[in-house]
């Protein structure tokens, strides 16, 4: 069977130079949001799923330097190493998982119900058994009280799954928590060839 070949880390060589970033700015977030519109899943109304991959993380660190308006060397291999572990590596999926609810008083009750949500959440190729994510690997986001409204998650694939992925199966999601269940039928075709596209 094919491996699967990661997709590369971003370097320095990727990244636009600050003035020239500001010029092509406009274009460039015309072009992530659309990218990242076939690459979010929603999970009833309050949890969204915003899959990472090479283009979505270069725009985060482009925005982050001009946002702390770095140009140094050091500051910009900073951004480098904090975004680059949210990059597929050819055999899973990476996402942002956001609970949105806009009401504080509402939101704060919904995360204490929450706890541990991030590890019920699943991802499900064509008939095989779903998988869960490993969650949060860079800071752990809980504490005994309540989730927090952000998590990273990485899906991790086994061959089969990325066969029968690559082979046209479909991909669907859901969550299964006492406090929250949600989940969807097959992805839309475009969320789905994109999501295939991070396992090559």
């Amino acid at each position: 069977m094919e491996a699967a070949t990661a997709m590369p880390h971003l370097t320095r060589n990727d990244l636009l130079p600050l003035e020239q970033y500001a010029t092509e700015r406009p274009a460039m977030r015309q072009r992530v949001m659309a990218h990242k519109q076939a690459r979010r899943v929603d999970l009833g109304e309050s949890i969204s799923l915003y899959f990472e991959d090479q283009l979505t993380m270069q725009y985060q660190i482009q925005e982050m330097l001009r946002i702390e308006r770095i140009f140094e060397a050091e500051g910009i291999q900073e951004e480098l190493d904090a975004y680059n572990p949210l990059i597929p590596d050819g055999s899973n999926w990476k996402a942002t998982m956001m609970i949105q609810i806009e009401d504080i008083e509402a939101r704060r009750e919904a995360l204490a119900k929450m706890h541990g949500i991030e590890h019920k959440v699943w991802m499900r190729v064509g008939d095989l058994q779903p998988i869960t994510p490993i969650a949060d690997e860079d800071l752990e986001r809980d504490t005994e009280e309540k989730t927090s409204s952000v998590h990273f998650l990485r899906f991790e694939l086994t061959p089969e799954m990325v066969t029968a992925a690559k082979g046209g199966a479909a991909i669907s999601a859901g969550v299964q928590h006492p406090a929250y269940s949600a989940e969807t039928g097959p992805l839309p075709e475009a969320t789905r060839e994109s999501l295939v596209a991070d396992l090559t």
